[in-house]
């Protein structure tokens, strides 16, 4: 491969927020002769009052044409100045600001506001006004004055400022009784707050603000509004909603004649449209939207997008028929934030299939540009994809310069979101340049820089490229890889491994849920086995790339740790086939075939180990799809997993704190489902009532909620009403990798997994005893959605109940309710939570027509066995 030259040596990168701040206005000027005493003269000819030359100034700014209206608004502040209008002249060099904003000039831009605030008597260091009793004019253009000065913060990644800004702005507009200008300051802090990573305190700003402007006639206001919440819903995962508020700011935006707000509101509904898997109709946006875009930078932005989900679909001939027409508007981009990092986000997606001299250059642009505006985040960004690209083309050496030039940058301004993709990105650097240790080490502090960002990375949009597959999990991944070639005294660190991996799941549930997981109290999983089970051994799973990795604790001894040799890509297609064949009642051959190949990687190695330990319950920690199957179906040629073990999991090596189930009398709170509501496409599920009558007939005290009575607002009544240890609700559910998807059915429609959190968070506030087990019995994993049983986690984790009983795919005959009887049969006898649905399944294993694995085996216990 040739070696990329080019004419400077520059440095790198990371990926750019698209901020939607509403439009900036010119700050009002103040009319000749008004109120407060300052006076315009109008006497001079019409080329040197400053009035004309405003408006002249104004329609430059809306053209785009802002190097013009930068030299007509200086003529104006000159002649205010001159006349000292110290009002006028405010306004003005606000307005100038606004335009050096656009441009990016950035010191221009501060300093230009800074005098226009000085001018108005505002007090920067203690953040007030030194005028008694302001006339409303002054108030008026420094509330402009501070909202675009909140812009500008923003644009320099200055969020917490930004939010304060909007906020004094808010205030002074609520003392003026102007709510227009209400609005435009919650707006603006709403996109601060996105921008920082609070998008639920976004969130809840726009809903209000919604809600408030939903009763007004459209207005620009309206549209941006509306676009902004569009945005934020989109990000959070709520696609439809997303979707419907978009299309009423489009249509609003249509009605007006707004081109650059359609153009804008296009691009949003594309990225949604994207995020809802609808290509055709993302693309038709995208391209709608670089139609109508009155300005070089929104077109190229919709471009892009339209570019990278071409690229992403493999429909590589269409994309590069496109890239032709990107290349000749790169040239016509603004030297500002946006500009540069349209260019970044272009040159990132021709990675894959441009030519990389191409690519090289245009990165090196960038960094030339954002070291003329002053912008190091942008700076730092470039560098970093430039040396992404030095990599790509095994230029191992001037990649690691240029990566660790950026990541000076990155750390300098604390850009933590930029500095783990360098940090990891020196990693890959250094592993493959053979440096094992230093490539661990700059694994480690990618993944402490990552999980500081925890909390504000689970909901980042995709155009922020934190696609969590391909900007999250293969950092985790690698890293264990890692950590387990180290040979050395004392290494590998097998405990330093599967506690990454741990991270990578807590990761991947804050990515389910759009926000970080509740920290419930708990205890270490090795310290129930060597304390308190001593017949339990936990095992920990890891499939990597070319390899199968199985951690393993048992009780009383440090942790061993097995390989089989096989890839990532055979592990899966083993992992599908048994999922497939497992409910096909003609498969049953195939299925015990794979099931068997399964076993031979994950138990078979350590067979002599559990016999010797004389362990009898196995609880696993799956990684990745191998959530998608019952462990107790694993056949080892002769029996199957639960013939031998009680078979649980667990969703980390954490537990709530453990308590037996069967050392208290049971209480059960039962809610079921025969027949669905008429809106959904649902089968009846005629056994559940047998089901709940044979619950109730088991000898535990049960409490019915049953077809019309098994209502969301019911369910919620009842479960505050007595300590029930046992909720179980036979019902259809869903569980997907989307928490929307994920549900059970209420005779009054869906009740989703955050809603079912909500519902049993608030028994938690009026009562102590939380629910030990929460039964779902007729549930299923999404069809066609390989990473649909984190959805069963999610609800484990969330329901705050110390285990769940679920099954993983629905069967819907009697078999249920057969099992189910013995299930209580057994709880009531004093089993444990484990022995008792061993015992169940086994009880089912008995009967000629369900031994199959398809009956018995769908039902998992996560979390607490006791």
């Amino acid at each position: 491969m040739p070696k990329l030259q080019l004419a400077k040596r520059v440095v790198l990168f990371t990926l750019a927020v698209f901020l939607t701040i509403i439009p900036s206005t010119f700050a009002k000027q103040q009319k000749t002769n008004s109120p407060n005493g300052f006076h315009i003269q109008t006497n001079q000819p019409p080329a040197t009052t400053p009035q004309p030359l405003l408006q002249q100034g104004e329609a430059l700014y809306q053209a785009g044409r802002f190097t013009e209206a930068v030299t007509i608004l200086q003529q104006a502040v000159r002649i205010y100045q001159r006349e000292s209008n110290n009002l006028a002249q405010a306004a003005a060099l606000t307005n100038l600001s606004l335009i050096y904003q656009q441009i990016g000039s950035w010191k221009e831009a501060n300093a230009t506001i800074d005098n226009s605030l000085n001018l108005l008597s505002w007090d920067e260091i203690n953040q007030k006004l030194n005028v008694n009793n302001p006339k409303s004019e002054l108030l008026e253009i420094l509330a402009q004055t501070l909202n675009i000065q909140g812009e500008l913060q923003l644009a320099q990644g200055q969020t917490d400022a930004s939010v304060k800004k909007s906020q004094q702005a808010e205030q002074i507009w609520k003392n003026l009784g102007d709510n227009a200008g209400v609005t435009r300051s919650r707006i603006n802090q709403a996109q601060a707050l996105r921008v920082a990573g609070f998008y639920r305190r976004s969130l809840d700003i726009l809903k209000e603000v919604s809600r408030q402007l939903q009763v007004q006639p459209g207005s620009l206001v309206k549209v941006t509004a509306l676009r902004s919440l569009g945005n934020v819903l989109q990000q959070l995962g709520e696609l439809e909603e997303s979707q419907k508020n978009l299309q009423q700011s489009l249509e609003i935006a249509q009605r007006l004649q707004l081109p650059l707000e359609i153009s804008l509101t296009e691009f949003s509904l594309g990225n949604t449209a994207r995020s809802l898997s609808n290509i055709k109709g993302a693309i038709a946006h995208y391209e709608n939207a670089a139609k109508i875009a009155p300005n070089p930078l929104d077109k190229v932005q919709a471009l892009i997008n339209q570019l990278s989900l071409l690229v992403e679909n493999q429909r590589i001939t269409e994309a590069k028929s496109l890239i032709p027409t990107i290349q000749s508007q790169v040239p016509n981009l603004p030297t500002n934030q946006a500009g540069i990092y349209a260019r970044i986000n272009f040159a990132q997606t021709l990675t894959k299939i441009g030519n990389k001299k191409y690519i090289a250059e245009i990165l090196a642009s960038s960094v030339h540009q954002a070291k003329i505006i002053g912008d190091e985040r942008a700076e730092s960004y470039a560098l970093g994809s430039l040396g992404e690209v030095y990599e790509q083309n095994q230029q191992l050496q001037e990649a690691q310069d240029l990566t660790q030039q950026a990541l000076f940058m990155a750390q300098k301004i604390d850009a933590s979101d930029i500095a783990y993709r360098l940090e990891w990105q020196l990693g890959r650097l250094l592993k493959a340049q053979g440096n094992i240790p230093a490539a661990i080490s700059a694994y480690d502090v990618a993944v402490t820089t990552l999980q500081s960002l925890r909390s504000d990375l689970v909901a980042v949009n995709r155009e922020v490229q934190f696609n969590f597959r391909d900007r999250i999990e293969p950092l985790y991944r690698q890293s264990v890889e890692l950590i387990l070639q180290e040979k050395a005294q004392g290494k590998p660190d097998l405990d330093k491994a599967r506690q990454r991996m741990e991270a990578l799941q807590v990761a991947e549930l804050d990515n389910f849920f759009r926000e970080a997981c509740l920290n419930n109290q708990s205890v270490v999983l090795d310290k129930v086995v060597d304390r308190d089970n001593p017949n339990t051994a936990i095992f920990y799973p890891i499939i990597l790339d070319n390899q199968l990795e199985i951690i393993i604790k048992l009780p009383n001894q440090p942790l061993m740790h097995k390989t089989s040799k096989v890839s990532r890509q055979e592990v899966e297609q083993v992992i599908t086939k048994i999922r497939k064949t497992i409910v096909q009642p003609d498969a049953n051959q195939q299925f015990k075939a794979v099931s068997q190949q399964l076993y031979n990687w994950l138990i078979k190695p350590v067979e002599t180990d559990l016999k010797n330990s004389k362990v009898n319950t196995l609880v696993f920690i799956p990684d990745g799809l191998l959530r998608n199957i019952p462990m107790s179906a694993l056949y080892d040629g002769k029996e199957y997993l639960v013939q031998k073990y009680s078979v649980v999991i667990s969703p980390g090596l954490q537990l709530f704190t453990p308590k037996p189930l069967a050392e208290r009398k049971l209480n059960v709170l039962a809610g079921g489902l025969s027949q669905p509501p008429k809106n959904e496409k649902f089968t009846a599920l005629p056994y559940v009532k047998v089901e709940l009558k044979l619950i109730q007939e088991s000898g535990v005290s049960t409490t019915i909620l049953l077809d019309k009575n098994f209502q969301s607002a019911t369910l919620a009544k009842t479960i505050n009403a007595q300590p029930f240890q046992i909720v179980h609700l036979a019902t259809h559910g869903q569980f997907s990798s989307q928490a929307k998807d994920t549900f059970i059915l209420a005779d009054d429609g869906r009740i989703n997994v955050s809603q079912l959190d909500s519902l049993l968070k608030s028994r938690e506030q009026k009562r102590t005893e939380p629910v030990e087990l929460l039964v779902l019995s007729a549930c299923e994993t999404a069809a066609g959605d390989n990473r649909a049983a984190l959805g069963l986690a999610g609800v484990a984790l969330r329901a705050g109940a110390r285990s769940t009983l679920a099954s993983l795919w629905q069967i819907g005959d009697n078999s249920t309710a057969l099992f189910i009887d013995e299930f209580y049969r057994q709880l009531v006898q004093g089993k444990t939570t484990a022995e008792a649905l061993r015992f169940a399944q086994l009880k089912l294993f008995e009967y000629p027509e369900y031994n199959r694995p398809m009956y018995w085996a769908p039902y998992v216990l996560v979390g607490n066995w006791l």
